[in-house]
C-alpha cells in the first residue's frame, strides 16, 4: 500500500529568533541527509523553472514538543521518521560531547526546540493538524 507521506516541523515559538532558525536548519539538514525524498517532488512553474517543495514549520510550546516526542516513541509511531533538537544539543560544542552527555540524561529531562517528522499523511495529521503556522 502507497500510502501519501507528509513531513514537517514543529518548532517552540517562544525561542529566540536565532535558536528557532538553528533548530530548523539542523532538523532540515538532519531529516534531508537521512531521507532526502521525505519533502516530496521538486514542482516546475509554467517558465519550467524548478521550485523545491518546502516543509511547514508550525508552532509549539515546551510542554507540546515534550509531549509530543514522548508520543512518538510510542509502538504505533514506530514508522514514522523522527529527528529532535533540544537543549542538551544546543549546549555541546562537539559532537562527542552531545553523545556522551545525552547518554546520561533521562528523556523526561530533555527539552525540545524543535521536531521533525516524517510519516504517513494520516499520522502527522493526527499529530500535528490542529496546530498552525510558525509565523
Amino acid at each position: 500500500m502507497n500510502e501519501e507521506r507528509k513531513c514537517v516541523m514543529v518548532v517552540d515559538e517562544n525561542l529566540p529568533l536565532g535558536i528557532i532558525a538553528n533548530t530548523t536548519a539542523i532538523l532540515g539538514n538532519t531529516l534531508g541527509s537521512h531521507y532526502p525524498n521525505a519533502v516530496g517532488k521538486d514542482v516546475v512553474d509554467k517558465n519550467e523553472n524548478e521550485h523545491l517543495v518546502p516543509i511547514p514549520i508550525l508552532k509549539g510550546n515546551k510542554e507540546f514538543l515534550n509531549n509530543l516526542r514522548d508520543t512518538l516513541y510510542k509502538e504505533q509511531y514506530k514508522d514514522m521518521i523522527v529527528a529532535d533538537f533540544s537543549d542538551v544539543a544546543q549546549s555541546c560544542k562537539t559532537y562527542d560531547e552531545y553523545i556522551d552527555k545525552i547518554s546520561k540524561i533521562e528523556s523526561n529531562n530533555i527539552n525540545y526546540f524543535g521536531i521533525a517528522i516524517y510519516g504517513t499523511k494520516k499520522q502527522v495529521n493526527k499529530l500535528t493538524g490542529s496546530i498552525g503556522l510558525l509565523r
